[in-house]
């Protein structure tokens, strides 16, 4: 094994921990923390487990999405303190591709693709909808599947 990403879990059954959001799933339950702790112990289970791996293993750390625009500066900084190899960006890439190129080139972020933590993206997949990024991607808002997801939270708050 050369590379190993850590996770905390899944973001469809206990998302507080593995992809902490400003917006709870609407189909899902309050979290019990502020958000900001779940990223915090994440990074700091990555930086143990690092200083504990085999020489030669590339460590990656993820859930970083709620950092939002600090993502690249976190993940510059856990980078180079050596607590992770490598940061992984899953569902910030839903709502804007190009945020690793934009951050290397320019330094700057788009504010408007950044990932909100609306939790549509898993809240449609664990209701038999596509995974993607409603409120930010003008692909998946145009996507009949849009109004489907509206219609399934306008429910689920009732």
């Amino acid at each position: 094994m050369k590379l190993v990403n850590l996770s905390a879990g899944s973001p469809y059954y206990n998302p507080h921990i593995q992809r902490p959001a400003a917006y709870p799933p609407s189909d899902g339950y309050a979290p019990p923390e502020d958000p900001l702790v779940g990223v915090a112990r994440q990074i700091d289970a990555v930086r143990r487990l690092k200083a504990r791996a085999p020489a030669g293993l590339l460590v990656v750390g993820s859930a970083y999405s709620y950092l939002q625009e600090y993502l690249p500066q976190v993940a510059q900084a856990v980078v180079r303190s050596g607590w992770t190899d490598l940061v992984g960006i899953g569902r910030m890439v839903l709502s804007y591709p190009a945020i690793v190129s934009d951050s290397l080139q320019s330094g700057i972020l788009n504010p408007r693709l950044l990932c909100r933590t609306f939790s549509d993206c898993t809240t449609a997949p664990r209701n038999g909808i596509i995974s993607g990024c409603y409120p930010l991607d003008d692909y998946y808002a145009a996507k009949p599947e849009a109004a489907q997801l509206k219609r399934l939270k306008r429910g689920a708050a009732l």
